[in-house]
């Protein structure tokens, strides 16, 4: 009785710590949409001026790699996985496509940018973090080809932890008022996001495992515990 009943228990713990980190993840977006794009919903926007020479490559990077931001986080509902497999798998072609659009055209801008003053470094920035997005990606999709479904999530955790270094650069900035320092401080943070993305997604998936292996007393009445 206690066994069964601690499986559904540990179940529910940890669907509320996903919905609590993908509920801080979606009040990251709202703090980059608003503070760091608005520009995208203000024809006036003074923005404009500075993107006007790369804009249409800018375009499609935005919309693939948005697609892929939010999209990712419904690749790990076990619910809709386990009742809509075809929706999940069309969910996940456009994620991959989001990765392998968005990635390259995202490096490319930074490096167009150097045209304009900006520093080669934030090129070698930018090309890393491309880099490792698109390799856990390659290798999350080689998994799940070759039916490897449990290490196919763990290279998908990995990715959206990379993916997501685009919000956790600008709401650092943005929040502790770093982005008016100057460019170096600016490609600290940018590094320091990079480093830590797979060791943050390690640690989650180290947590999972954790989560699922420590015992948990069931919530049974102690009467009906004792008649069992």
């Amino acid at each position: 009785m206690s066994t069964a009943a601690s499986v559904p228990l540990r179940s529910t713990t940890l669907l509320r710590r996903k919905y609590f980190l993908f509920g801080f993840i979606g009040l990251m977006m709202a703090y980059v949409l608003v503070h760091n794009e608005r520009f995208l919903i203000d024809a006036s926007h003074p923005e404009w001026a500075h993107i006007k020479s790369f804009k249409w490559y800018l375009l499609p990077h935005g919309i693939m790699a948005a697609c892929a931001i939010l999209l990712g986080p419904m690749q790990f509902s076990d619910r809709l996985r386990q009742r809509y497999a075809k929706f999940h798998r069309v969910v996940g072609r456009f994620y991959v496509a989001g990765v392998f659009i968005g990635a390259p055209l995202g490096f490319y801008i930074q490096y167009y940018q150097e045209r304009m003053g900006g520093a080669r470094s934030f090129s070698f920035a930018a090309f890393t973090d491309a880099a490792i997005w698109m390799l856990t990606t390659a290798i999350a999709l080689y998994f799940i080809l070759k039916g490897k479904v449990q290490l196919h999530r763990q290279w998908m955790t990995r990715s959206f932890a990379v993916a997501i270094v685009f919000l956790e650069v600008r709401v650092v900035l943005g929040v502790t008022g770093w982005e008016r320092l100057g460019q170096s401080v600016s490609e600290t943070v940018v590094w320091m996001c990079v480093a830590f993305s797979l060791l943050f997604a390690d640690f989650v998936l180290q947590w999972q495992d954790f989560s699922r292996s420590r015992p948990v007393p069931a919530r049974v009445p102690a009467v009906q515990a004792a008649a069992d």
